[in-house]
């Protein structure tokens, strides 16, 4: 049974959680750029298609659907908001949960390397 920020967290629409996204990458000095690369590393979504989803509102639910998540995702290991990452339950909250981890690695200024995991 899906909890109520599950739920809350399928109806969010991407295209308003993206630009924060962009500022919390650039208020650390790193760029627009690397948080496509990062985002494209896990959902197989390149620039056109993010800004497709951003343009169509989709929901974090539509996005994640249309997403191929990179088979290392399951490397992403961590906590972020409070929940360790690789021990949520349900599959869209923890997808949701993995980007928010790469972008605040990225945020932090981990190496690219590092954050785009290969076994």
């Amino acid at each position: 049974m899906p909890t109520t920020s599950d739920e809350r967290i399928a109806a969010m629409p991407f295209f308003s959680v993206y630009p924060h996204y962009v500022t919390k990458v650039e208020k650390k000095g790193r760029t627009k750029a690397e948080l496509h690369q990062v985002i494209e590393w896990l959902t197989g979504f390149d620039k056109r298609a993010v800004q497709k989803h951003i343009k169509g509102k989709s929901t974090f639910a539509e996005f994640f659907e249309q997403a191929r998540l990179n088979p290392n995702a399951h490397l992403i290991t961590g906590v972020i908001c409070g929940y360790r990452v690789e021990e949520i339950e349900n599959p869209l909250t923890q997808k949701a949960r993995y980007l928010d981890k790469l972008i605040d690695e990225l945020a932090r200024g981990r190496k690219m390397d590092k954050i785009l995991r290969s076994e």
